[in-house]
């Protein structure tokens, strides 16, 4: 177990270190959620009535766009280090399966912590004003790392199942599509009769409710609960399935 730890704590290292001196990856993952928030804001935001500023319902669906994208470019990670061989590399030295995917999705997580403080930091900027108490935002933050894991999980097991860095890659643009059909940019009630069934019930839409309801301090209901039962569930098939695909592609 010792040995795990420290193995993940390495290649956590590794992981962000790649990250550096990646500048293009690195700076549009950081400047696409901002350009987003900017265009909504000031492009579409006078003719979207919500009820309330269009900047304080924008953000978190903002949010999650910015965590569902630099969550899926680990995908893209895995998929480069299966084709390059250094996952071999590690083998022939003892490390398994768990401390390299693991610190994949740490990395993850440390990027995107990055990027949603400047997207907070801009939101702030162009007029965001959250009520949430000290245990609101504490429990905001904890559904975003919860979505973050799950998703980045997910995308570990998709970076092993493709075959090359190039598909991998598709799996980013699902999920900057997955957070339209949600109440991350209009109500849903204002979107056709149709795909209120699916933006009702697919799993980004209670993660935004939820942060929602915490930033501004209002009523959440049972959104949080669900936004948590959609994150742990899908981390157990994600990881679960990552393991498997693992010792596959390494047999």
């Amino acid at each position: 177990m010792p040995d795990t730890v420290t193995h993940a704590l390495t290649l956590t290292g590794r992981g962000i270190r790649l990250s550096r001196r990646n500048v293009d990856a690195v700076i549009t993952a950081l400047a696409l959620p901002v350009m987003l928030m900017l265009i909504f804001v000031y492009f579409f935001g006078g003719a979207i009535d919500t009820g309330t500023a269009y900047v304080t319902y924008v953000v978190p669906g903002v949010l999650l766009l910015c965590a569902g994208f630099g969550s899926s470019t680990t995908a893209v990670r895995v998929s480069e280090d299966m084709k390059e061989g250094i996952v071999d590399r590690f083998r022939s030295m003892d490390v398994g399966a768990t401390p390299i995917l693991a610190a994949h999705v740490a990395a993850s997580t440390a990027r995107n912590l990055l990027s949603t403080a400047l997207v907070l930091g801009v939101a702030f900027l162009i007029g965001f004003r959250p009520s949430a108490s000290a245990a609101g935002w504490l429990a905001a933050l904890g559904i975003l790392l919860a979505f973050v894991l799950a998703v980045s999980w997910l995308s570990a097991a998709v970076g092993l199942l493709a075959r090359t860095p190039e598909a991998a890659s598709g799996f980013t643009f699902l999920m900057m599509f997955l957070p339209y059909p949600s109440s991350a940019f209009v109500p849903i009630d204002t979107m056709p009769s149709w795909l209120h069934g699916f933006a009702d019930h697919q799993p980004v839409t209670p993660v935004i409710e939820s942060l929602r309801g915490l930033l501004l301090d209002q009523p959440v209901g049972t959104a949080p609960a669900l936004a948590l039962a959609w994150c742990a569930g899908i981390l157990a098939v994600a990881a679960g399935l990552s393991g498997a695909l693992f010792r596959v592609r390494t047999r």
